[in-house]
C-alpha cells in the first residue's frame, strides 16, 4: 500500500508517469541504511527525473537539491523519485539493480507499462497492488479533471482551490503551464507530484474554462 496508488487520470494521460519508492524496512534493515539511501537518490538523478523528495525533509522543488541529500537520516527515510518518460525509468532501474543496495522499491504507474520496465531489466516483479477507487460520497470530491491533478499529491496537500486558481492565472496569461505546475508540486514535500503531468493537465483544464 502506498500514497503514490490512487492517480486519477485516463490511460493517455498517465502513461508518461512513473513513481519510484525506496525504504527500507524499519527494525529489519533500516540501521545504517542512510548511505545506501543517498546512493540510490545519487543514481536517480543521473537519469533526469522530474521531482524527487525525502518525505520527512523536502522536495527537490522545495529544497536544493544538495540540501536533500546532505540531510537523509542515518537510519533509513522513505524517499521517492518521479520520471515522465517510460526510457529514463527503465534506464534507472537497471542501474539500481546493478547497484543492489538491498533495500525495497515500489514502482508505481499503469500496470502493464510498469511490468514491461521489469521485464526490460530483467526483474520478476513479486507483487502487485491495485487502488479500487474511491468509495462513499463521491459526489462531494471535486471534478475529474481537478482529481486527476490533486491526486498527485497522496497526502491530499495540493488543494482543488490552488488547481482552479492557476487556471486562471494560466489562462490569463499571468503564468505559463509549466510555471504554475511547479507550484503547486512545491506544496508536495514527498516529491512524488510530477509536474510535466502537472502542466499538460493545467493547459486543458485552462483552455477549457
Amino acid at each position: 500500500m502506498t500514497h503514490t496508488l490512487h492517480r486519477n487520470g485516463t490511460r493517455e494521460n498517465l502513461s508518461d508517469d512513473f513513481v519510484f519508492l525506496y525504504m527500507p524496512a524499519f527494525g529489519i534493515n533500516s540501521k545504517g541504511s542512510g548511505p545506501k539511501i543517498r546512493k540510490f537518490l545519487e543514481i536517480m538523478l543521473r537519469h533526469n527525473p522530474v521531482n524527487l523528495g525525502d518525505g520527512f525533509r523536502a522536495s527537490m522543488l522545495q529544497r536544493d537539491i544538495q540540501d536533500v541529500l546532505d540531510n537523509i537520516r542515518e537510519d533509513g527515510t522513505v524517499v521517492n523519485v518521479v520520471f515522465d518518460n517510460e526510457d529514463a525509468a527503465v534506464q534507472a532501474l537497471k542501474e539500481v539493480k546493478e547497484a543492489d543496495l538491498g533495500l525495497s522499491l515500489v514502482i508505481s504507474g499503469l500496470f502493464d507499462r510498469v511490468t514491461q520496465c521489469c521485464q526490460d531489466t530483467g526483474i520478476h516483479r513479486h507483487a502487485a497492488t491495485y487502488s479500487l477507487g474511491v468509495w462513499g460520497k463521491t459526489e462531494k470530491l471535486p471534478p475529474e479533471n481537478i482529481l486527476e491533478i490533486t491526486t498527485m499529491c497522496g497526502h491530499g496537500m495540493v488543494a482543488a482551490g490552488l488547481v482552479y486558481s492557476l487556471a486562471e492565472d494560466v489562462k490569463a496569461g499571468r503564468k505559463s503551464a509549466e510555471e504554475a505546475a511547479k507550484i503547486m508540486a512545491k506544496q508536495c514535500p514527498c516529491g512524488i507530484f510530477n509536474p510535466t503531468r502537472a502542466a499538460k493537465l493545467l493547459a486543458v483544464l485552462a483552455e477549457a474554462k
